[in-house]
Parts: structure tokens; sequence; C-alpha cells
């Protein structure tokens, strides 16, 4: 099959990396807003849709898909001054609806409702902050999957908008003062016009705005304009009385504490670990006593206690454990630690002092679900803590859990037309190519039998420290019901087992990651489920660079493979909106040392002429200004031009959409069932000959 793919203009633009030259002939293609861009656009979307269309089950698999959606969503409740407030989406809403309510469970009444904001619901309601006397309501909104937010404040009792508008806000939440006077957020310089979604995303700042006050007259409370990869976030703590300014040097996980005293504002601020030496975040406070998770003297962290009279001095509260410390909070009397065990959650209550109370019964194979409130809701008030939990055949469960008594109840089941009995997961293990043991889930249909036939979905991500487990996917549960394994790796560069994994899968050490899994590939194969041919994998943003790069490195390992909002182009992804903070795991362009590193493995700089490339689908929203989309642009072009089989090369781009947060319902389905469909057509489905979208050479 040969497909014909739209034109893409070579040009000779050559660039000069520290002596090497390098050619990018499709820079024209970062343009996203030029007439022959937006023509390279539609005709790619046009052929992927073609080629979709004659895939025989694609209406099966977008019916079934539907039908896994479309039941309802709650997430977990969270108090301020006696009201709850909770999302909930009914199955098929585009977005979440922000409900208020008097206790847990009861119905209460309508919000903010995002669905009103828009036609299309492209409009998200990306995070609500309630004031601590829950009278007040700041709440943030996003246009077309941007990071970009704009924050309104809304009377909860009247349900009434203030005339406040903060615009431009950026990788922030909202932080109210005790007597919700104002709150405090995060903004960076605001962008040059044209550039809101391709310009650098540099000097982030914490302001405050003063109800009532007009754009433009919010005071800047923390600057670093001398430190321009300084990325601040504010938070206020539950009593009150201090903001907490967290700073993170772009995307590492070493964080420099800055308290302030909000009675003494001018005062300046107590700083904690003020050369970035390890992973610091607040659990909670007892007045100026200040409980932290922490990295000092612990690769999977501990917990510890100290007083801003006497920041020096550092008490242990909670030791470093055989499991990873991924969070705790202060909720009542208690310390609620949240822990990775073998990438999977376990939940531990502590005493104040330290003491073990007890542990959280969870279900097996399970992870928590983490949103803006964190892995926990609670506060330093209640006596009871809300959490939820999924697995790859858990659509969601919210728990409670009384402190007092240690009594957990299921308040709201999974509730998706899913019959998880009928499943079965495995945890696996395979062996890099440096030796190391390399863990994976693996999912199925509990009658699958290991003939080397069965179709596989391998999934990875491998960076920036982030933990990936068992979590419910729509797309993967499809894929299972129809008789695939769902496989999920746990790479170096993750966060599942410590700082020494993470370590192991970054900078010079990133090849690792990509070692990982095709290893994980192979011991599918040499295990007698599957082979290469029926194998397809799949990965977004960093994870869209694992399967940039896995292809590039090893096109016969795979049948098929799809790369959701990737980085892809290694040597220029620095040069826009944010992609300057992902130096600390990808390392600098700029340098000469470590553009070895990248040029050695950048997807887009690897693509050789002539080799048979596994069917490859590449998506991408017009909206991303996280990973701006000529990432995917560049590398579809190229990688189209390269091909020297017959598997097709394909890009889909979603418009009105941006990097995946805030995505519409219909969206994430439309897009879940041309996933499936591609997979499914990739591994064993060929198009029939009247598909307009090829010539059938088959002899």
């Amino acid at each position: 099959m040969h497909l014909e793919y739209p034109a893409a203009p070579f040009s000779a633009q050559i660039d000069d990396y520290h002596g090497e030259t390098v050619a990018d002939p499709f820079r024209w293609l970062e343009d996203t807003s030029s007439e022959e861009t937006r023509g390279f656009i539609e005709a790619e979307n046009r052929l992927t849709d073609a080629w979709l269309e004659a895939v025989p089950s694609r209406k099966e698999i977008t019916r079934r898909v539907h039908e896994l959606w479309d039941h309802p969503r709650l997430g977990v409740p969270f108090e301020r001054g006696g009201r709850w407030f909770q999302y909930r989406n009914t199955g098929l809403q585009p977005q979440p609806v922000l409900y208020v309510m008097d206790r847990p469970g009861d119905g209460g009444e309508i919000l903010v409702d995002p669905n009103a904001f828009s036609e299309d619901g492209t409009v998200a309601l990306v995070d609500a902050v309630p004031s601590a006397d829950g009278r007040l309501l700041a709440y943030a909104t996003a246009d077309a999957g941007s990071d970009w937010l704009t924050w309104r404040v809304l009377d909860v009792d009247k349900k009434t908008l203030l005339p406040d508008v903060v615009e431009w806000s950026k990788f922030s939440t909202a932080a109210w003062l005790a007597d919700a006077s104002g709150f405090f957020y995060g903004a960076p310089r605001r962008p040059e016009p044209g550039q809101e979604l391709e310009g650098e995303t540099r000097g982030l700042h914490v302001l405050f705005h003063l109800l009532g006050a007009k754009d433009g007259e919010d005071e800047v409370v923390f600057s670093a304009e001398d430190q321009p990869d300084w990325l601040p976030h504010a938070t206020v703590t539950d009593d009150g009385r201090y903001l907490v300014v967290a700073v993170t040097r772009g995307t590492r996980p070493q964080v420099r504490l800055e308290i302030f005293d909000l009675e003494r504002l001018g005062e300046g601020s107590v700083v904690l670990d003020p050369d970035f030496s390890s992973e610091l975040a607040v659990a909670g406070n007892e007045g100026p006593r200040f409980f932290l998770v922490t990295g000092e003297g612990a690769d999977r962290r501990r917990l510890v206690a100290t007083d801003l009279s006497d920041p020096e001095h550092v008490e242990e509260v909670v030791p470093e454990s055989a499991d990873v410390l991924a969070g705790a909070k202060r909720c009542g009397d208690a310390l609620v630690c949240c822990y990775l065990k073998d990438a999977r959650a376990a939940l531990r209550v502590h005493g104040l002092n330290g003491r073990f109370t007890r542990e959280i019964e969870l279900p097996p194979w399970t992870s928590l679900v983490n949103d803006e409130h964190g892995a926990v809701s609670g506060r330093a008030g209640l006596g009871v803590v809300h959490f939820a939990t999924t697995s790859f055949t858990d659509s969601g469960s919210v728990w409670s859990h009384d402190l007092g008594s240690g009594e957990t109840t299921l308040v709201h089941p999974p509730s998706a037309p899913f019959d998880a009995d009928d499943y079965v997961t495995e945890r696996g293990h395979a062996t890099s190519a440096d030796g190391t043991r390399v863990p994976f889930f693996c999912t199925h249909r509990r009658d699958v039998s290991r003939d080397g036939e069965v179709p596989v979905l391998l999934y990875g991500y491998g960076g920036f420290n982030v933990p990936v487990g068992p979590e419910w996917s729509v797309l993967a549960a499809v894929f299972i019901e129809r008789g695939g394994a769902y496989v999920l790796a746990n790479l170096r560069g993750g966060g599942e087992f410590g700082r020494a994994w993470h370590d192991g899968g970054r900078l010079e050490h990133k090849q690792h990651v990509f070692d990982d899994f095709v290893a994980v590939a192979r011991e599918l194969a040499r295990s007698g489920l599957s082979r290469p041919e029926r194998t397809a994998i799949l990965g977004g943003s960093n994870g869209g660079l694992l399967v940039g790069a896995s292809i590039t490195q090893h096109p016969e390992a795979f049948g098929a493979a799809v790369a959701e909002v990737g980085v892809l182009d290694m040597l220029r992804f620095h040069k826009f909106t944010i992609g300057w903070a992902w130096s600390s795991d990808f390392g600098d362009p700029d340098d000469p040392e470590q553009y070895r590193w990248l040029r050695a493995y950048s997807p887009l700089h690897n693509i050789r002429e002539g080799v048979r490339y596994p069917a490859t689908l590449l998506l991408t929203g017009d909206h991303d200004d996280r990973v701006v989309p000529a990432h995917s642009f560049k590398f579809a072009a190229a990688l189209q031009r390269a091909q020297g089989g017959d598997a097709p090369i394909l890009l889909r781009v979603e418009t009105s959409a941006g990097h995946g947060a805030g995505r519409p319902t219909n969206t994430q389905i439309r897009e879940s069932a041309d996933v499936l469909t591609f997979v499914e057509g990739a591994l064993g489905v060929s198009p029939p000959r009247d598909d307009p979208g090829h010539v059938d050479d088959r002899t």
C-alpha cells in the first residue's frame, strides 16, 4: 500500500550547533498561523480520516468508547467554612460542573457550570478555590486547551459574579487571605500580541489581587527578575497565617521555600533550602511548626518538622521507609501520608508526633487520583478525609475515612458499564540493556491465551519524576475488552521508586528510558504473549518523545506507534513557551556536551531515509501552548518523506485543543476511538482496496 502524503516543501534551512551543521527543512511548519501550515494541517487530517474510515471496526469501537464514557463521574469533595464542594459530570457533559452542598453526599446545587461558557464546550473550569469561610469562590477558566488562565470571583450565596477579572495567569492556583479580602496568584510577563501560544514563558511572579482592584493594579509580592528559571507557586496555610512560596528551577524536583508571616508581611520571609538542595513540600503546620516532606538524606523521602524561629533545627517525624513517600497532609490532628508501594498506592495515618496510627485499607492494584487539591482532601480543622482510587478496571471510587474511628466508607463506587471480574492484572519484569530490572503491569481478559498473537498496547512515560501506576482509561478498557493486553511500563526517569530511579533516566542517562521501554516490548514477545508485529506503543508529551525515540531506534520492534503531543525536536524544544524548563530532564541544546546527548536521540534528527518504520499516528492540538504542535508537524512531514515501507504515517490535529487538560468529553471520545481504530487497523486490519486515501500496490 502506498499513501499519497500531503505536499510538504523541503527548505534549505541549515543551523550550526557547536560546529555541527544540522538541516531543519520543515522549519516553516513552526509558523502555525501561516496559510501554508493551515493547508498542511487540513490535508493531513483528510488523509488520516480517510484511512481510519476504511477500518471496518471504526463504528463499533466508537460506539463502545461512547458507552464507557457515559456514566456519572464524581470528584473528591472538599470543604471550606462548613460548605462542601464537588466536581460532577453526569456522563457526556463536555466539562465537569462544580456543585456546592451542605454535606458530602447531598444533591447540592450547581455553583459553576463551564458548559454554559461556550457552545462547543472548549472553555474548561481549571481550578476553583473557595475562601476560608466558604463565602467567595475564585475560579479559573482556560480556552481551547491553553495554559493561560482567567480568574473570576463568585459570591457563593448569591450566585453572582463580582466585577473582578484577573487575566494572563499561568501555572497557578489562588490562595485566599483569611479575611477573604483578596487572593495571591501566579502570572508570567504578559505575552506579546500574536505570541500567546508560542512565545517563551518566563518571569513568573506571585501577585496579590485585592478585591475591587482593576486590571493592572495587582501588587507583586514575590519576584525574581534576575532568576528567569525560577517558577514560584503560592499557597496559604490552613490557619490563614502564612504565605508559602514554593520555588522550583524549571521542572527540577528540588524546591526552595519562602514562608511569609502574613501578620508581618513587610518583614521578609523565612527561607528553607535556599540552595535548592532537595525536594521539599509543606504538609501542614501547627502555628510556626511546619511539617515538611523532604528528600534530604532520604532517597524515598521522609517527613520532618521545623520551627520558623529556628529553621536550622530539623526534627524527624516519619522516617524514610522502603516505599516512596509521595506526599503528606495534615488532616485534623493527624498526618495522612501517601506512599507508592511498588508503584501502587498506600495510605498511612500518623499522629502529629509521628507515631503510626493505622494503614487505610485500599483495593489492590490501585492508584490515588490527584487533582488540584492533592491526593487527599482534608484540613486541619476536620476529622474526616476524602480520597479517590482508580485502577485499570476501576473507573473511579470515592472514599471517606474517619480519623477518629478509623472507619473507611465507600461513598461513590465505580459506575462505568464494565465488568472488572472478567480481567486480571499481573506484575512482570524485563531486563534492560544495562541489566536493570524494569517492572510493568499487564492487564487482559482472563481467557486470553499466550499464543504469541495477543495484540499489545504498551504505554510509558519515564520522565520528570512523574510516577505512573494503575489508572482507568476508556481507551485501555476497550482495548482489553476486544482481546488485547494493556501494558504499563515503570521506566527510569519516573517517580515510582525514588530519586535514584528518576536520576537514572534523565540528562546523560535519558537513553536508559528508551532501553527500558524496548526491553519490556521484547519481554512480552519472549514470554509468549505477543510478537513485535502485534505490539503497539503509546505515549504523550514526554511519553511522545519516548515513542518517537523508540521507533527511530528500533523500528523493527513494533507494529504500530501512537505519539500524543510529543516532544520530538530536541534541538529547539527550549525556544517555545515553557520548553526551556524541561532542560532539567533533557539537557540544554545550547550547551555543547548536552547538545550531544540530545542530538543522539532526538526523534526528528534520527529519521533515516528508506527505513521501514512501523505504522505511526501523531496527535496534537492546534492550541497546544506547552508542547507546541510544530513538534508533531515537523516529525510527521519528515517521517512521511523517509518512510521506506508500506505502513501509514498519519497526523491528526485537533482544532481548539491544547496539551490535554480541559478537553471536552466529545473530543476525548473521538480521539480515543480514533487511536483504537488506528491501532486495530495497523496491527491486523488492512484498509479495503476502494479506500480513497491510498493506492493499493499489493500483488
